[in-house]
């Protein structure tokens, strides 16, 4: 399968496991390669999915120098929406908590942003996820967040890891988004490509 690609050393740039492990799944040949420090700031007007789209493409645009007519570059950025604000990866265990009681019991957006990227060619689409959390108690985030590794994950949260088992009630949109890679979007954008 997407065999229009096997011209193409494909690169992922991205230091998430479970990127990788999404992108394994498609059967692609690719290389992972671990992102240089980017600023991830961004313009104060953007909102929800515009956040992670903008943010992609900032990941991208600091490889273009280093592709060739063969690479093909695939960046990515997750955020968690509530209340009309951004929840990113927490800089603490007590950020994590703060970020868990705001989701529970409510529903938030999950936006994912990637950018394709070749000498050619540049592609960025969003993705978008509505998650509703179950009702979390304070002891519930403490065991999670003491025992599981919420740091690395926009909303301070893995979907696949226990919170998602006992605290997500439902889900409208790709699951692997919440992950943080809607692979059969990209799936979909790479055999366009």
């Amino acid at each position: 399968m997407l065999d229009n690609l096997k011209k193409y050393d494909i690169i992922l740039a991205s230091n998430s496991p479970r990127r990788r492990e999404l992108l394994k799944g498609l059967g692609l040949n690719f290389k992972a390669e671990t992102l240089v420090d980017i600023d991830e700031t961004y313009p104060d007007n953007l909102k929800g999915g515009e956040i992670p789209a903008y943010i992609s493409k900032q990941k991208s645009n600091s490889y273009k120098e280093f592709l060739n007519d063969n690479t093909l570059l695939i960046t990515a950025d997750t955020i968690v929406w509530l209340d009309d604000k951004q929840f990113g990866k927490p800089i603490d265990a007590e950020d994590a908590k703060r970020m868990l009681k705001q989701l529970s019991g409510n529903t938030h957006m999950v936006y994912t942003g990637v950018t394709i990227l070749t000498k050619e060619k540049e592609k960025t689409f969003i993705s978008a996820s509505e998650v509703k959390f179950a009702n979390l108690s304070n002891d519930e985030i403490d065991f999670y967040v003491n025992n599981f590794s919420p740091m690395d994950k926009a909303g301070a949260y893995g979907i696949q890891e226990w919170i998602g088992y006992i605290g997500v009630e439902a889900i409208n949109g790709s699951y692997f988004n919440v992950m943080g890679l809607p692979i059969q979007r990209l799936y979909s954008e790479l055999k366009e490509f």
